[in-house]
């Protein structure tokens, strides 16, 4: 009984999910709790990360700081046949930048590259920050651990990379550690703009800020819950593209939020213990991560984080006060939690890897009629095994049924009107791994 109610799970599973590759499964145990908490305790006991910090001391401050995780990009290279491409890639800032830039300083991001073998100018990036702070931003002297804000970020960058060097994927995987974050996202601009300049075509950037706390300020402790935050829109939009969301949808259809959804669903998939929450905004309230440089140019980029913040552990000089302690030391980091988020973006960018090109030149049509229609056009359509197309509510935020086709670049979904859902289209490969759902650009008369 036991055997034929595993083969009857498998297949519903199939069904329902496509073609599930047991690889995924692989990539969730080998990340590492215990690598972890080593990579996290190296970067606390620089003593601070503040961007202006100490840069010639081996020991302390923001120079021994990237360099030591430089050259544990390098031995990670040199473990898969020198598979990484790691540099420094750096600009400087004067204070007349901005009011939290006390001195010019060069911002040095650390930078890991595992090229793809199809398409080696397709990027998937995993970033984390590699500065602290203590309650002043400015003060770049006193101690600032930056355990969980954002040891754990830049840690699980680094052991995604350990993780997933050990295989070979399509397109390319970027390891970041971002500098100057809380200076001004400086980090996260200029490796943006040196995107843009080097013509990379970017799937996706996943911004990891503050993976390793449980327990927030609220008293709710919750080792399984994160979230995700996502733009609904592209900054870049024109106007014309802004007023045809009146008539046609797309409010919420942008494609970072199409990102939001593919880890939503990829952790669903392989991680049916975690419970992601997809945040429909930009960021926290008021407030900023490095994935919004990327956005900024019209990339798709979300922040994951933990689900319930600490506010007495960042930006905090380590102290106690009236019997609270406060300080953001790796004591308040729970590793287990950590290992959790670094696989749901291990799993997510392996899945993006794997998965062919995402469609393009979405066209619908079905106005006044009892049907709709698609039509789509595919780079190297050899590496496509078929297509989904997804339909949702227009209140739902994830995509809930979908027609799985073969061989074919339109279709016609009888009986289904066009008024009453939302509509994409993603494309899946041979190993059952699909790319990001592709909401319509074009309209079909």
């Amino acid at each position: 009984m036991k055997t034929i109610l595993t083969i009857v799970f498998l297949a519903i599973s199939t069904a329902f999910y496509g073609q599930i590759d047991t690889r995924i499964y692989d990539i969730v145990e080998d990340v590492s709790a215990e690598k972890l908490e080593y990579y996290v305790q190296n970067l606390a006991d620089f003593g601070t990360r503040n961007t202006f910090s100490e840069t010639e001391s081996d020991t302390r401050g923001i120079g021994a700081a990237r360099r030591w995780i430089k050259k544990e990009f390098e031995t990670i290279s040199s473990d898969c046949n020198n598979c990484l491409e790691v540099f420094f890639q750096s600009k400087t800032v004067t204070p007349d930048m901005g009011s939290r830039i006390p001195k010019t300083a060069e911002i040095k991001n650390v930078v890991a590259i595992q090229k793809g073998k199809k398409y080696p100018n397709s990027y998937v990036i995993m970033s984390g920050d590699i500065d602290s702070r203590a309650s002043d931003t400015q003060d770049f002297t006193t101690d600032a651990p930056g355990a969980n804000d954002n040891a754990t970020g830049m840690a699980g960058a680094m052991e995604a990379a350990r993780v997933l060097s050990q295989y070979e994927f399509d397109h390319s995987i970027v390891y970041v550690g971002l500098s100057g974050e809380e200076q001004g996202l400086f980090g996260g601009k200029f490796l943006a703009e040196y995107a843009k300049e080097k013509g990379w075509d970017i799937i996706g950037v996943l911004n990891n800020d503050m993976i390793g706390n449980i327990e927030g300020l609220d008293g709710v402790i919750d080792n399984r819950s994160f979230r995700i935050f996502s733009e609904a829109h592209n900054p870049t939009e024109t106007d014309r593209e802004r007023q045809m969301k009146r008539y046609y949808g797309g409010e919420v259809d942008g494609v970072s939020r199409q990102l939001a959804r593919y880890v939503y669903e990829t952790t669903q998939t392989y991680m049916p213990e975690m419970n992601p929450i997809m945040i429909y905004r930009l960021d926290r309230f008021g407030r900023g991560g490095h994935h919004r440089s990327f956005n900024d140019l019209g990339y798709p980029g979300i922040r994951i984080m933990e689900a319930h913040e600490n506010y007495n552990q960042q930006h905090q000089d380590v102290r106690v006060e009236s019997g609270i302690a406060y300080g953001d030391v790796i004591e308040h980091v729970n590793f287990d939690y950590v290992k959790k988020l670094t696989a749901v973006n291990a799993i997510s960018m392996a899945s993006l890897a794997w998965a062919p090109p995402a469609p393009s030149e979405v066209a619908i049509g079905g106005i006044v009629e009892p049907s709709v229609r698609f039509k789509w056009e595919q780079e190297n359509p050899e590496d496509v095994k078929g297509y989904k197309v997804y339909w949702r509510s227009t209140t739902s935020p994830t995509w809930d049924h979908f027609r799985y086709v073969e061989n074919v670049n339109e279709i016609t979904l009888e009986g289904i009107i066009i008024d009453n859902f939302f509509f994409g289209i993603s494309a899946v490969g041979e190993n059952g791994h699909e790319s990001v759902v592709v909401f319509p650009s074009k309209i079909m008369r």
